[in-house]
This record gives structure tokens, sequence and C-alpha cells, in this order.
């Protein structure tokens, strides 16, 4: 195994994109940048390359996959051949699991807080009369990415709910019912962890501002300002990545959670495979990610160490606040 380091051949890493993530993904050359930085022969790889050579690589790190949700089959059959051939991170098994949100189903049987949520398979029966009389909802697909195909609707559209339930099932996708938490208004929270320590974490305005609309074009992360978490946030954040299945946590991990009518910590989503990390809102997040490649290319995904005092959480009844810092959109 070649190593980073003085002496040593360096080690070849792979910074797994895509052709949208190639032009989008302002963190990508950042990434590579640091990462050679540090003694390693990192290079950015779309994952569909035809000429990639993934055995040429000691590591392949997934980053910016964002065409994946739309060639989901296609994307798995990559993670499972790539991984025989060189080492995945986040490993092909997390992937998979993570790939289909009905996940969350997982993480309730295991004691973790998240959105209540209904999946209706495709051919399952559904009427505006299934859904909860007098409460708003979100409809989502259960494979999708950047909210695509998702909206909200209030009480008085459960008839344009109940449509947008049976477009998804006639595409012969699974659907996705959950309660609108009307908190969410106050911000979703997104913390980023890396080789299982937490670096950092975001605040960032609600997505769907509109009752009954899909808007596939909107800003996938509006309002973005760097943001301290509570106690209780981490603690909700660490007991999802608890209930990750496999013998290894995930390298990288970012745990969305939105508030609860009583200001309770619930889970909407643990990305685990593509992820935007909002590096450029904490000025040590790329280098706790560089940290944790650096320690996965020696074999030991590593602790790159939890953020420090200065960055402490909020304590128990101190609320979670924005940190001054400019937002990135």
């Amino acid at each position: 195994m070649r190593a980073a380091g003085v002496g040593a051949e360096a080690a070849r890493v792979a910074v797994v994109t895509s052709t949208v993530g190639e032009h989008e993904d302002a963190d990508l050359p950042l990434i590579v940048e640091a990462l050679r930085a540090a003694g390693l022969d990192a290079r950015a790889v779309a994952w569909d390359a035809a000429d990639a050579q993934w055995e040429r690589y000691d590591l392949a790190v997934i980053r910016s996959t964002w065409d994946y949700a739309g060639r989901l089959e296609e994307f798995l059959a990559w993670t499972d051949a790539a991984a025989r051939v060189t080492r995945l991170w986040n490993p092909a098994a997390t992937v998979r699991w993570n790939s289909d949100k009905r996940y969350l189903l997982e993480l309730a049987a295991r004691g973790v807080p998240v959105v209540p949520t209904r999946f209706v398979e495709p051919g399952a029966p559904w009427a505006e009369e299934d859904f909860e009389a007098g409460r708003a909802v979100v409809v989502k697909p259960s494979v999708s990415a950047g909210a695509r195909d998702t909206a909200r609707y209030e009480p008085g559209q459960l008839a344009d709910a109940a449509r947008h339930v049976r477009m998804l099932r006639e595409q012969g996708r699974t659907a996705m019912v959950q309660p609108y938490l009307r908190r969410v208004e106050e911000g979703e929270r997104a913390l980023v962890f890396f080789g299982g320590a937490f670096s950092h974490a975001i605040r960032k305005g609600p997505l769907l501002t509109e009752p009954g609309v899909v808007d596939n074009a909107r800003v996938a992360h509006p309002g973005v300002a760097p943001y301290r978490p509570t106690a209780a946030e981490l603690d909700t954040a660490r007991a999802a990545l608890a209930a990750v299945p496999g013998p290894d946590g995930p390298l990288f991990a970012r745990v969305d959670l939105a508030l609860g009518a009583e200001g309770e910590p619930v889970v909407m989503e643990l990305e685990l495979i593509e992820p935007n990390l909002f590096l450029g809102t904490d000025p040590h997040g790329l280098g706790r990610l560089v940290a944790a490649v650096t320690a996965a290319v020696a074999g030991e995904p590593g602790n790159p160490g939890e953020a420090e005092e200065s960055e402490r959480p909020a304590e128990p009844g101190e609320p979670g606040e924005a940190v001054a810092g400019e937002a990135t959109a």
C-alpha cells in the first residue's frame, strides 16, 4: 500500500465526481489541491468515466456524483465493481443502504427520532382519505436528490397531494408522505462529520416555501450560514450515525435535522453518498476532511478531532444559533 509522506510513493486517491459535479462542485478543486498538499496523488474522476481504471487507485472517495439518483441501478453497479478493485468510501453497502430513504424506518426502529414517514409502494392504493385530516403534508419520492419531485401541501390541498402520490406510483417509484413540520421555517440544520467526529454545521432556509408546487429548479441550499448546534442536535446526529449498518462507520456524513413541534430535533435525512459538505463555511472543515482521507489511506478511517472548544455546541437551555460569517449559497 502506497502512503503519503516523504520517501514513500504517494498513494493514489480518486475524488469521485460526475459530469455535473465537474462543472458545479466548487469544493472539488479545493479538495483535490488539499489532498495533494498532504502528499497524496489525488485527482477528480467521474464515476462513469470509461477510462477510469479504478484498480489504479488506493482509495476512491465519493463526492459530487450528483446524477446518481436518475441512474440508480447503474450507479450501484458501479459502486460494487469499484469496491472489488479499490477501497471505496463510503463503502458500497453503505451507499446502497442510503440510496433509498426507507432507511428512515430502520433509524426509527433503532430509537433515532426521525420525521414520521409513510411509504407508499407502486401499486399500493392511496387516496385523499388516507391523509391525516387537518394536517399539512410533504410528498416526495424515496429515491431522489436535491428535493426533486417534492412538494408540501396544506390541509385544503390534500387532493393535490394524493395526485402527487399517484404520479410517483405510476412512474414505478415509492412515494413518501410526511407531516410538514412548521418549525422547519426556522431553518434546517445540517451537521457534518468526518471519520465519525463532528466537524461543523450550517443552518439554511426552508426549501418548500410555496405550497402545492413541485419546483425542480429551486435553489437546493438557500441562505446557508454557519451554525452552532445544540447538545440535543449533536446527540440526535450521533445516534443516527451509530445506527448505520456495517462494521465501519462512514468516512463522511451529513445529518439533516429539523425541529419538531416541541422543539426536539428530528432527522430529516442522513446523507452518506454525495452530500454538499459546506466546506466554505468553516475554516477547519477542509483540513478535517483531508485528515480523515489520509487516515483511510493508511487503512484506518480516523477521527480527525472534534470541533474545538471555541466551536462548542450550545449549552442546554441555550438555543443553537447562527455563527457570525458570510453565508454561502
